[in-house]
């Protein structure tokens, strides 16, 4: 009987004592984020093995909000199918991968997105020389697609419901998918239209010779996921995006910060954390929000310095009072 007592202790422990994702983060004294293998404006190292991307400052928007120090991130590469895993068992602590919120994703993987920092849609590219304008010419195309994505899923629908035919060409690795694209092995390369627009800027030896087709298939909101059961940690990396969004919207900018910190504004004194005490709501320092803007930069700076150089466009990704889908709730 004791046996069975003590075993049954024993089974129940770890739902008690299992520390929770910010202990684990400050214990270890870096945020550990599951990033992309490399997609230009999202996230890819430069030349010098820094990791730069939208997806990458929201890495290091959390990090300035727990430590005060953006640099405090270790980047896991992952591909398509090693993403969820990697975020399921504890490897990484935040998914920032230009991954869509689906309700497949959101409930039996057991992931919670935080958000939308990026909202896309599915598209085509094909060589110019193929002569293709629109979508509906792909008919018996041969398609380059990674496995374990939405694309692959969308591609399927989309050929089904406008009675065409294709034959796939799927490949895990993207460096593998792309070298496949560009040297012919396909008539088309589908992912998301952001993926299309950095690819052909980033990768392509001739960017000229590829056309993206303005057929948009699908609906891709991406965003950074944590896993299910720690709202904490939800909440913390959930309010670091959203106060990139906020600082955009107020105004508040990396070269004025400092400034505005003097502010009488009493929206602008909370997100400085002169009044208030939303820092320690979240469990964090008050100048949780201060610091994001001062080390990392709003959207708009993240967006202008990452995807801007690479031809995007804002789009749906303008904050809502300029005509797009970016809002943030308030910070008070």
């Amino acid at each position: 009987m004791k046996k069975a007592i003590l075993l049954l202790a024993i089974l129940a422990t770890p739902a008690f004592a299992q520390q929770s994702t910010l202990d684990s983060v400050r214990s270890k004294g870096f945020v550990q984020c599951g990033v992309n293998t490399g997609l230009a404006g999202f996230s890819q190292p430069d030349s010098k093995g820094v990791w730069k991307g939208i997806d990458v400052d929201l890495c290091r928007a959390v990090a300035a909000a727990v430590f005060g120090d953006s640099n405090k991130v270790r980047y896991t590469p992952l591909t398509a199918q090693q993403r969820f895993t990697a975020l399921q068992s504890g490897e990484v602590d935040i998914l920032a991968r230009n991954t869509t919120w689906t309700v497949t994703r959101d409930t039996s993987l057991g992931l919670n997105f935080v958000g939308v920092n990026y909202y896309d849609g599915q598209g085509f590219m094909v060589h110019r020389k193929l002569n293709v304008k629109s979508a509906k010419q792909l008919n018996g195309a041969t398609v380059c697609v990674q496995p374990g994505t939405t694309t692959e899923l969308n591609l399927a629908d989309y050929f089904r419901a406008n009675k065409m035919t294709f034959k796939p060409v799927v490949i895990e690795k993207m460096e593998e998918v792309l070298n496949a694209y560009f040297a012919g092995r396909c008539d088309v390369y589908t992912t998301d239209h952001s993926g299309l627009i950095a690819t052909r800027a980033s990768r392509a030896p001739k960017p000229e010779e590829h056309i993206i087709l303005p057929e948009i298939i699908s609906k891709e909101p991406l965003g950074p996921a944590v896993r299910h059961g720690d709202d904490r940690w939800f909440d913390v990396v959930k309010w670091s995006m959203f106060a990139m969004l906020e600082a955009e919207e107020m105004g508040l900018s990396s070269k004025n910060i400092d400034q505005q910190a003097s502010s009488t504004n009493p929206a602008i004194q909370r997100v400085v954390g002169s009044t208030g005490d939303v820092g320690k709501m979240l469990g964090i320092d008050n100048k949780w929000a201060y610091n994001i803007i001062k080390q990392v930069g709003n959207y708009g700076e993240s967006f202008d310095a990452n995807l801007k150089p690479l031809g995007f466009e804002r789009g749906l990704n303008r904050l809502w009072n300029q005509g797009g889908l970016m809002y943030a709730p308030p910070i008070r």
